[in-house]
């Protein structure tokens, strides 16, 4: 009996012994079993199942021990949460009308009454006008006319005149002038002889005029004047006995192209224009040489300084081209 009471004792402990041997060789071969893996994978879950191969059991002498089916190793994975986007939420478009101001009226101020008082005036003097000279309108130039006095009818000119007249008077606060025109003017007069004037008279209508021409050491000038203009309302006379105008030779005539002015009273200009008169020593009623006035002198001298220099010029090239040549041929007999 005691025998066989160690025999059980000993077979539990060589059953506890295998069965601890039996579990560390299960869980060896369930780490170093290839194991069929399945695995699924969709949108939301992954599954991984492990499947072990079945444990080996070993009967020891008479007693068999059965070891309970290991449970596989099941790993569920925890589901992957979709990725889902959540919009903010979009705040719907209020409008927050203005709000409406209450109508107010606002009055301008009212200005306080105010009186300014208007400026005292600084005592001006107004000077009493002073009486101006009226000036008529510029007339145009006169006509030009030609007058020759003869002592009769056959007889030859002892005068002749051709120019363009016109007289300025000036009266009071008035200014006018008058122009003679040869078309309704008469000529009359005396011929001057043995050391007599010579007189040339021209009348119009309303102009009357007294030219009295001297001879002195053989040179004729106009001496004296007489005017007497009845026209448009004015009447005047006026006399100069006492000029010393359009001198020239005896012989010869004066000539002034240009217009001239010559003051014969305070009162009373006479205007020429075109002037050529000869008084004495006229010969087949024609004009003999002409002396020019200081007007006409003074406008030939610019031309004529032109004409002399331009002269002097071509002058000079020639000279320097005779010059030049004759070198040249000297040369040229050098040369051989």
């Amino acid at each position: 009996m005691f025998r066989h009471f160690c025999l059980t004792v000993l077979l539990v402990i060589a059953s506890g012994k295998l069965s601890s041997t039996q579990s560390t060789v299960a869980t060896t071969i369930a780490a170093t079993t290839t194991t069929a893996t399945t695995t699924t994978t969709t949108t939301t879950t992954t599954t991984t199942t492990t499947t072990t191969a079945p444990i080996t059991t070993t009967t020891a002498a008479a007693n068999t021990t059965t070891l309970a089916p290991t449970p596989a190793n099941t790993t569920t994975l925890a589901p992957t949460p979709a990725n889902t986007t959540t919009l903010a939420p979009t705040p719907a478009n209020t409008t927050t009308p203005a709000p409406t101001p209450a109508n107010t009226t606002t009055l301008a101020p009212t200005p306080a009454n105010t009186t300014t008082p208007a400026p005292t005036p600084a005592n001006t003097t107004t000077p009493a006008p002073t009486n101006a000279t009226t000036t008529a309108p510029p007339l145009p130039n006169p006509k030009t006319g030609n007058y020759t006095l003869k002592p009769n009818v056959n007889a030859t000119a002892c005068i002749l005149a051709r120019m363009g007249l016109q007289i300025s008077f000036k009266q009071g606060a008035d200014a006018q002038s008058f122009n003679l025109d040869p078309a309704v003017t008469n000529v009359s007069g005396s011929c001057g002889s043995n050391g007599s004037d010579s007189i040339l008279i021209l009348q119009s209508d309303t102009i009357y005029m007294d030219f009295g021409f001297s001879n002195v050491s053989n040179r004729f000038r106009l001496h004296s004047l007489n005017v007497n203009v009845t026209a448009s309302g004015v009447k005047f006379t006026v006399t100069n006995s006492s000029l010393s105008l359009w001198e020239a030779s005896v012989g010869s005539s004066y000539m002034c192209k240009k217009e001239q002015s010559d003051e014969i009273t305070s009162s009373v200009t006479l205007h020429t224009f075109d002037l050529q008169i000869q008084p004495f020593g006229v010969e087949d009623d024609k004009f003999s040489t002409v002396e020019d006035c200081q007007a006409d002198a003074e406008s030939y001298i610019v031309p004529i300084a032109v004409g002399a220099a331009l002269a002097a010029l071509i002058l000079i090239v020639l000279v320097a081209y005779f010059i030049g040549r004759r070198r040249n041929q000297a040369q040229g007999y050098e040369s051989f």
